[in-house]
This record gives C-alpha cells, sequence and structure tokens, in this order.
C-alpha cells in the first residue's frame, strides 16, 4: 500500500470518526442511584440531574449517590463509544502493514 493510499485511507477514517462523534452526541444514557438520575450524552457531557423525593437529605449522602450515579452513566457511555469506533478502528490493521 503506498502513501497516497494511505492517506487516503486515513481521511476516511477521519470522516467516519467524525460522522460516530455526531451520532454519539445525539445518544442519552442515563443512570440512577438511590433517587439521584443522571443523564449524559454519548460523549460524556452532563444534560441533566433530577433529585427525586426518594433522594437522601443528608448532603454526604446525596453526594455519593450523584457521584455513583455519574459513574454508571460515564461506564454505560464509554461502552456504546468503544462499540461504535469498533467498526472504525477495525480499518487501521492493514493501514500500517499489518
Amino acid at each position: 500500500m503506498g502513501f497516497m493510499d494511505k492517506a487516503k485511507d486515513m481521511y476516511k477514517l477521519q470522516k467516519q470518526a467524525k460522522e460516530i462523534k455526531k451520532q454519539l452526541k445525539n445518544i442519552h444514557v442515563e443512570a440512577e442511584t438511590d433517587g439521584v438520575s443522571v443523564t449524559i450524552d454519548g460523549e460524556q457531557h452532563f444534560l441533566e440531574c433530577v433529585i427525586s423525593e426518594n433522594a437522601p437529605s443528608d448532603s454526604g449522602k446525596l453526594g455519593k449517590a450523584f457521584i455513583e450515579a455519574s459513574n454508571k452513566a460515564i461506564k454505560k457511555s464509554q461502552l456504546i463509544g468503544a462499540e461504535k469506533m469498533k467498526e472504525v478502528m477495525g480499518g487501521l490493521g492493514g493501514m500500517f502493514g499489518q
């Protein structure tokens, strides 16, 4: 594979990665812990935090619930992103002579 072919493949991969990034922005992931619900997008930007009446009234417990719900949402988002990127990254193998 020549240099121009590799450059074309890199451009194609960049284009695919940008498209996936757009898709991730439109994916919303929600997680809940002890009455605290957090929603993030596929790029891991926080969109919403809802604290229900069932949430702990103690600020320490409330903070822990927020952190736990946030970590759950981020983990889900990472899994979704990894699945989406898997198809793009699969194209890298042949690019570098592997």
